[in-house]
């Protein structure tokens, strides 16, 4: 879609209401099971004793911080990585120096283009995806913009929305296909997608949340949409990390409330591979176990609308 179909588009949302009053999702973790891991847990001590062995698992932004943690665990468990950083010298450097079976890859989340090309690279190999983990993201000082759309919106959601949607024959084809997107407690931050304005303009310093909101609606759908799959989506809040993330911003927040990465990336590893979730879906996740997530995020018609709007803005890529 070109910069005035994209304008075009967004005008024609204008106007439209922010959420709707529909039921929200209710009950969505009354079954699952409470894990023995809490906030201190590491990815190792998560996975201890699973064996990932013939297994392929994809990870975003796995250059550094937990999505190289998340990547390292898992190739430590046996499963062929595939992980992905937005340079080929990052992400074959990080693979290199992991041990077990690793792919680099080049993915540029705000290029569509690219995304398509990483995953016609990632379809050329054939092979089922037991786990996707969408854990690469930015967090910006000042607003900023993609073809008209908000920059944390574009990268954070959008661009991981149409890789997922170009592998999802691929996940469905894997015995127990597992998507863990990696969103945030910053999903708290807004009361909804402001559809009327994804240029993300008015959107003040909501933006990332915005961002990790639009994460959870994502696997909320869809889980939804994979229900008659042996397929899985869940949503996850790592924790407050250290990392690279940060490198764009100011802030304030004392040192005793951080996580290690090796414990940012525990949430994320027993969400993709603990046995007990086999047939858990559209849950949100913290701290290795479920944690009711915002209104907003239950929002069952929202996330419906958020699948449509962005299936729209991406359509040109999805074949």
């Amino acid at each position: 879609m070109g910069l005035m179909q994209r304008r075009r588009f967004l005008q024609g949302s204008a106007g439209l209401a922010l959420t709707t009053q529909l039921p929200a999702f209710a009950g969505y973790a009354d079954d699952v099971p409470r894990g023995p891991f809490g906030a201190d847990a590491t990815a190792e001590q998560a996975t201890a004793g699973i064996d990932l062995t013939g297994k392929t698992a994809l990870v975003t932004g796995c250059n550094s911080g937990i999505g190289y943690e998340t990547m390292r665990v898992l190739a430590l468990r046996g499963a062929h990585v595939l992980g992905t950083a937005r340079t080929a010298d990052k992400a074959a450097e990080a693979c290199a120096s992991v041990s077990g079976r690793t792919t680099p890859l080049v993915l540029e989340l705000a290029d569509f283009d690219a995304v398509a090309a990483c995953a016609d690279q990632i379809r050329a190999m054939e092979l089922p995806l037991d786990i996707v983990i969408p854990n690469a993201g930015v967090l910006l000082g000042e607003p900023r913009q993609v073809d008209g759309l908000e920059m944390h919106f574009v990268v954070n959601h959008l661009g991981h929305f149409l890789l997922v949607n170009r592998l999802l024959d691929r996940i469905i084809a894997a015995p127990q296909g597992r998507v863990a997107v990696v969103g945030s407690m910053a999903h708290r931050s807004v009361v909804g997608i402001e559809f009327d304005d994804l240029s993300g303009r008015s959107w003040e310093r909501s933006a990332y949340g915005h961002s990790k909101l639009a994460n959870g609606l994502f696997a909320f759908e869809l889980a939804r949409r994979l229900a008659t799959t042996q397929a899985t989506a869940n949503v996850l809040h790592p924790g407050v990390i250290d990392t690279n993330i940060f490198r764009h911003v100011d802030f304030n927040i004392p040192k005793n409330r951080f996580k290690t990465i090796a414990q940012g990336a525990a949430t994320t590893c027993y969400v993709a591979t603990h046995p007990s979730l086999t047939k858990v879906s559209g849950v949100y996740f913290s701290d290795c176990n479920p944690e009711e997530p915002s209104a907003a995020m239950r929002d069952a018609a929202m996330a419906r609308r958020l699948w449509d709007v962005s299936e729209e803005l991406v359509r040109p890529y999805l074949s």
